[in-house]
């Protein structure tokens, strides 16, 4: 397998890093983080006119028909980067269930509008007691004549305070954590009986917390087949896992090299302390485990674009998850302990990679959780 970028996706992290280092350095990052909405139009319109909205995108919908080999480069910029942009929960999520299960005029109207950078999304599914289950539903969905009436309630909704739409998911019939009875459902984030408490993450995202009573929807706004779309779920939440692995690589060479960086010029005893042997040692390891780590991005990226047996398909993003938890987790531990106390200041930018290291351990699913998952479709 060939792990060098292809040439097109070298010059695309090329220009994210450009970008990165002279408009969203990290005094420009903390003034965003510090804004009322927690991000930038400026820097999404940006990364439409870069095209980088439009690459997991069919070329019919004004995108350029690439996969999450084609992303990887790119989240790895935004993970050096640490951009706190609404990238994963509006093209990584929500637009995916839509261009991947919607139908043909659901994707003509927004599709193109994700791509020109009109229109940001976010898929609210995640639910009190589900922990990492994503068949535990319970919101409803009712019929009511020709409309649908949803009900229930969402947390920690990644981008949902930013979100023009929302993609939900509710139960069309069965129970709690049944595979069967699951559905998706289009939500103007500003509907009537839409409610949200917003707030910023440990990682200074904007997540919110998503309240459903009895919120009108046509039956225009179901995504998909109804009750059968736990499937769509789980390969759309394969597909961001993988990019989250792909990110946490970009996150990873920061703390790395900020810390390289530190090792070099922190003097102790009239030498720098790169000099001492032990933190060499250390240093060599963290350097290893992100290496190692990158393997495991790639693989994880390239089943969610070519795998056609989803048991694999998960298998194998189970595996890349663990080994990426456990390197994050890791490398952000140790780049704290090297810094010593100045690497937990926020004058830092160590310290909130050491944050976005740590949300990425436990976002769609900790090492636990995958290796659980990757234990019972390995026996079957």
């Amino acid at each position: 397998m060939n792990f060098d970028y292809s040439e097109e996706q070298q010059l695309l992290a090329d220009s994210i890093r450009r970008f990165v280092a002279k408009d969203y350095d990290f005094e420009a990052r903390k003034k965003i983080v510090a804004s009322r909405q927690g991000a930038s139009e400026e820097v999404w319109k940006t990364f439409a006119e870069m095209g980088l909205l439009g690459i997991p995108f069919a070329p019919e919908q004004g995108g350029f028909g690439g996969g999450a080999t084609d992303l990887m480069s790119a989240m790895e910029a935004i993970g050096e980067g640490l951009v706190v942009e609404p990238f994963l929960a509006t093209v990584g999520l929500a637009a995916q269930l839509v261009a991947r299960g919607g139908s043909e005029a659901q994707k003509k109207a927004i599709l193109p509008a994700v791509i020109e950078g009109r229109l940001k999304m976010a898929f609210a599914h995640t639910e009190n007691g589900a922990r990492y289950d994503l068949a535990h539903v319970s919101a409803s969905a009712k019929k009511a004549g020709s409309v649908w009436l949803l009900d229930g309630e969402k947390r920690v909704v990644l981008g949902a305070p930013l979100a023009d739409k929302l993609v939900v998911s509710a139960r069309t019939s069965g129970r709690a954590a049944e595979p069967q009875g699951i559905s998706l459902f289009l939500v103007d984030r500003a509907a009537a009986g839409v409610g949200l408490r917003p707030y910023a993450t440990l990682d200074e995202m904007r997540a919110a917390d998503v309240t459903l009573k009895g919120v009108e929807v046509g039956a225009d706004a179901l995504v998909g087949r109804e009750g059968g779309a736990l499937a769509l779920i789980e390969e759309v939440v394969d597909f961001a896992t993988a990019l989250v692995c792909a990110e946490a690589i970009g996150a990873m060479k920061q703390a790395n090299d900020a810390t390289l960086e530190y090792l070099k010029t922190r003097k102790q005893f009239g030498v720098p302390i790169g000099t001492f042997q032990a933190l060499q040692h250390r240093m060599v390891d963290m350097v290893i485990a992100a290496e190692q780590a990158r393997s495991m991005a790639y693989l994880a990226c390239a089943k969610v674009d070519g795998e056609k047996d989803a048991r694999e398909r998960a298998r194998l993003v189970s595996a890349a998850k663990v080994k990426i938890a456990d390197a994050c987790r890791h490398v952000s531990q140790e780049s704290i302990q090297l810094h010593g106390g100045m690497g937990m200041t926020e004058e830092l930018k160590v310290s909130h990679t050491f944050r976005r290291l740590t949300m990425i351990t436990q976002q769609f699913g900790d090492a636990e959780h995958h290796l659980t998952r990757f234990a019972a479709l390995d026996r079957s």
